[in-house]
């Protein structure tokens, strides 16, 4: 199948504004040509886009397609239900615009996200391509320990809430080497403490510095990649002494942190709509109501460092990554963390390719992110103009992933 899109405004994920209205022909999955003009062949299907802005499609390079907002109300379900509730998650952000994900963390023992991996490349569902790391291999009482919600007469049997946890370099060694044997493409692990979890505080580092070294030393000599979840400063320094790839969250870092990982080549992915959403209302008893009170202190606690970290990141030039921690809201909604991050001062060219260009170069997918002759025809669409009004992202109304349409005006 060739399909000839037309009339469209179109920016290519590397510029810092849209080149104006072109024509892009898709054949075989791929970008064949990209001119003022192509004429129609026999044959070729075309697709009127006038009125919108075409750019390549978004990339999340922080979401959880398992879990919903009630982290623990997942725990009773089997994988194979989970697995089932996870195909509309799928398919609502594929028509999103987003055409590729990372998804960084399941909350169960199993690997239902590499099954949900490979049944998308399969075909056997619809959703975004995805990469997955399938667990956050964490510290015993760290972020990634849910043992510590059992009630007292269960704490004899902790092991399937403790997921993946792992102390000390020879157990996390083991831990990193069954997660790439199972299946996983990166590995994520918890560095700092974080908001949600009951047991720690985002400041506190939960591994040391061996303890990092190891775990991005065994992913790294097995072809893995490796981030962390993590706040506090002390905990990306760390991190980037490892040598992981990119940091998620980051939102306490300082700026000189921030010059450090910069130094490094390490990218930021902020999740900023979940952070400062939560921080921004942290003293609105209306917002926190049904929630964790020891969530409420905490963003009261680090409130004033949250919203500081924000203007920290817009004011340098460190490479961010798109990625929303979706999962940890509604998923349909990932689509905000765009006019999050420009509210906080990160411009909506930069913001656009954070989510396009940017992102392929953090997941070393060389044939996405960039709308141009040879590559990927991973295209979407949105009325309207999305470097004056950042909100149209949340209004996609076409979505081609490979060459195949998936969504259309």
């Amino acid at each position: 199948m060739s399909t000839l899109l037309t009339g469209a405004t179109v920016w290519d994920g590397l510029s810092d504004t849209p080149a104006g209205v072109r024509d892009i022909l898709v054949e075989d999955g791929r970008i064949t040509r990209i001119e003022a003009s192509i004429p129609a062949s026999e044959g070729v299907e075309v697709i009127d886009l006038t009125g919108h802005t075409v750019t390549p499609g978004f990339m999340d390079c922080h979401t959880h397609v398992t879990i919903t907002p009630d982290i623990t109300g997942g725990f009773g379900r089997s994988a194979t239900a989970t697995a089932l509730a996870s195909l509309p998650v799928l398919r609502t952000l594929l028509h999103n615009g987003f055409t590729t994900i990372r998804d960084l963390t399941g909350a169960d023992p199993d690997y239902s996200t590499l099954d949900l991996r490979d049944a998308v490349a399969e075909g056997l569902i619809e959703g975004p391509r995805m990469l997955v790391a399938p667990h956050l291999i964490s510290a015993r009482g760290g972020h990634g320990d849910f043992s510590h919600t059992l009630g007292d007469q269960y704490q004899s049997l902790p092991r399937l809430m403790e997921l993946a946890a792992a102390d000390g370099c020879d157990e996390i060694r083991t831990r990193v080497r069954t997660e790439i044997r199972a299946g996983a493409d990166w590995i994520k692990f918890g560095a700092t403490g974080g908001f949600s979890s009951p047991s720690d505080d985002p400041t506190q580092t939960t591994y040391t510095q061996d303890e990092m070294d190891t775990l991005v030393s065994t992913a790294r000599d097995l072809g893995r990649p490796s981030t962390p979840h993590c706040y506090g400063d002390e905990g990306v320094r760390r991190a980037v002494r490892a040598g992981v790839r990119s940091i998620e969250h980051g939102n306490l870092a300082t700026a000189e942190t921030l010059q450090m990982m910069m130094d490094k080549g390490v990218y930021l992915v902020p999740t900023q709509l979940t952070v400062l959403d939560d921080a921004r209302h942290a003293d609105d008893d209306a917002f926190w109501k049904g929630q964790p009170v020891y969530k409420r202190r905490k963003f009261q606690i680090h409130q004033k460092a949250l919203l500081d970290g924000a203007e920290h990141v817009a004011a340098s030039d460190i490479k961010i990554a798109f990625g929303t921690d979706a999962g940890m809201f509604p998923h349909a909604e990932n689509w905000k963390e765009f006019p999050t991050m420009v509210s906080t001062g990160i411009t909506p060219a930069r913001a656009l390719k954070a989510a396009t260009s940017v992102a392929a170069e953090l997941l070393e997918l060389d044939g996405l992110g960039v709308l141009s002759p040879g590559k990927i025809a991973d295209i979407i669409a949105m009325p309207g103009d999305p470097f004056t009004d950042i909100d149209v992202t949340g209004k996609v109304d076409f979505v081609m992933k490979e060459g195949t349409v998936h969504k259309r005006p």
